[in-house]
């Protein structure tokens, strides 16, 4: 079997070796709708970067219906959305029709050269179309007067219009030609979505289930039916590659040509899509993309809260998975140092049964672990409660979607003015996300005042033998260590932490 069946704008297309847009493992959902003749979305990174080549997708909703999700098309393999259903900008509407968000980034003259427009106007729309987005309310529930300065103030300081457009939907998409100011205009002139918005309407109603899918060749692609079947093809094909949203094995698959004996899509499984707070521990599926954690913890984990408008953008975040995240065993991804500092532990699974490691007993060198081949990760489990107190500090040449230099998640109980305990959790300053188990021991037990953080600090300077690369110096890291904690005490003690 080598086809698959996707319903692109509303009509199905085919995809196999009779058609003029075939399908192989490694073919991305960008290259097999740029075959139909869609060529709206654009490859300008290759890499999920750039948001040039933004579509939506039907997801669903958790509620039994459809959320209209944007992601980069240029990462996903097309098999992934097997038995899907896509959205392009052509798809959105055309010059005789116009979608309003077309409308608005055409009056508003925010098409600019036009390359990036497609990707910017789908990223758009999936914000248009976002079930919770009201217009901005005062305390009353009346709609503000948004002319005042005193209320525009307070709305571009959150970077929300005052129709409730999250100016982040768009943190994704980078505009060659840099006239961000008429597309954040169109962003905020649109109003509620018409009664009779056929993709509205859609929402509705349940997103497509997935389907068993294989594509068959020198490099296959499996979406297995269910959790046993993609254990054993783990057990059955050694160096077998899991994806869940691809952000880490697009780039490869796309810049490096890389391939895989057996690429394995798992995002869909049921068994890690599950979000469980128990009395004594939160689990976390690994397959859950980030976005969607987010909605579903609504701020509960203040540090994972802290995190996610930090991970790279929301195109990337509707995509990636803490499951894939930590399974490449990168020294630089943003989740690792926060579920360290969380104390977070994970569950492997296999045909051979399921174990739990503490994250901290995880890594074994440059994106290498204790995971073997024949295992994934099913779960991440936080234990509860929580430390009070928590801090995540990202340090990067950009405000949004970029690399970490360093990286410093703490967490603490300082009840009484004393250290009870303390978690630190650190990345991009070694081969491995790092627990900053020297610090810590400098600081338990002793009174958190200056002294003691100073002293500390100096410690944390030295963890994980801060290295020299292009992102930045050891000498700089050392002391963005130093000075993360420093950070850390001085907001604790304006906030009265201390009593």
């Amino acid at each position: 079997m080598t086809d698959i069946e996707i319903t692109v704008n509303g009509e199905q297309r085919r995809g196999d070796a009779s058609t003029a847009a075939p399908v192989t493992a490694a073919t991305t959902t960008l290259d097999w709708l740029r075959g139909l003749g869609l060529t709206g979305a654009k490859e300008g990174c290759a890499e999920g970067e750039c948001g040039a080549c933004s579509v939506l997708v039907a997801r669903p909703d958790g509620a039994g219906g459809t959320r209209w999700t944007a992601v980069n098309s240029c990462l996903v393999p097309v098999g992934s959305l097997d038995g899907g259903e896509v959205v392009t900008a052509e798809g959105l509407g055309g010059p005789t029709a116009l979608h309003p968000v077309q409308h608005e980034m055409a009056v508003r003259g925010g098409s600019q050269c036009g390359y990036c427009t497609p990707g910017f106007v789908c990223s758009m729309a999936a914000e248009y179309y976002r079930p919770d987005r009201r217009p901005v309310a005062d305390p009353d529930g009346t709609t503000p007067d948004t002319g005042t300065e005193a209320v525009q103030e307070a709305l571009d300081a959150h970077e929300v219009g005052p129709n409730g457009f999250d100016l982040h939907a768009l943190s994704g998409n980078l505009c060659r030609c840099t006239g961000y100011r008429p597309i954040r205009d169109a962003a905020y002139a649109l109003g509620e979505v018409g009664a009779d918005d056929p993709l509205a309407a859609r929402r509705g109603e349940p997103a497509p289930a997935p389907s068993r899918t294989v594509i068959e060749g020198e490099h296959p692609f499996l979406r297995p039916a269910d959790l046993a079947e993609a254990l054993a093809a783990l057990a059955e094909v050694p160096g077998a590659v899991l994806v869940a949203g691809a952000t880490d094995w697009g780039v490869e698959n796309n810049l490096r040509h890389r391939r895989a004996p057996l690429l394995v899509a798992i995002d869909h499984l049921p068994e890690l899509r599950g979000l469980h707070r128990g009395e004594n521990v939160l689990e976390i599926g690994a397959a859950l993309t980030l976005s969607e954690i987010e909605q579903r913890l609504a701020g509960s984990v203040p540090l994972l809260a802290d995190l996610f408008p930090q991970f790279a953008s929301r195109l990337i975040r509707n995509g990636a998975t803490l499951g894939g995240n930590l399974g490449t065993g990168s020294p630089i991804g943003d989740s690792p140092p926060v579920l360290l500092a969380l104390d977070a532990r994970l569950v492997l699974t296999s045909v051979r049964g399921e174990r739990e490691v503490p994250l901290a007993e995880y890594f074994t060198g440059y994106r290498t672990s204790v995971r073997t081949d024949d295992e994934l990760i099913r779960a991440v489990r936080v234990p509860l409660p929580l430390l009070p107190r928590t801090s995540f500090l990202k340090v990067a040449k950009r405000r949004f979607d970029d690399i970490s230099s360093v990286a410093v998640a703490i967490a603490a109980d300082l009840d009484g003015g004393v250290v009870r305990q303390v978690r630190i959790g650190l990345g991009g300053v070694a081969a491995t996300p790092v627990r900053a188990h020297a610090t810590e021991a400098a600081l338990e037990g002793r009174p958190w005042d200056l002294e003691t953080v100073t002293a500390a600090a100096a410690v944390l300077a030295g963890e994980g033998t801060p290295i020299d690369d292009h992102r930045a110096s050891a000498r700089y890291r050392a002391a963005m260590l130093e000075q993360s904690l420093l950070r850390f005490y001085d907001t604790t003690s304006r906030e009265g932490a201390l009593v």
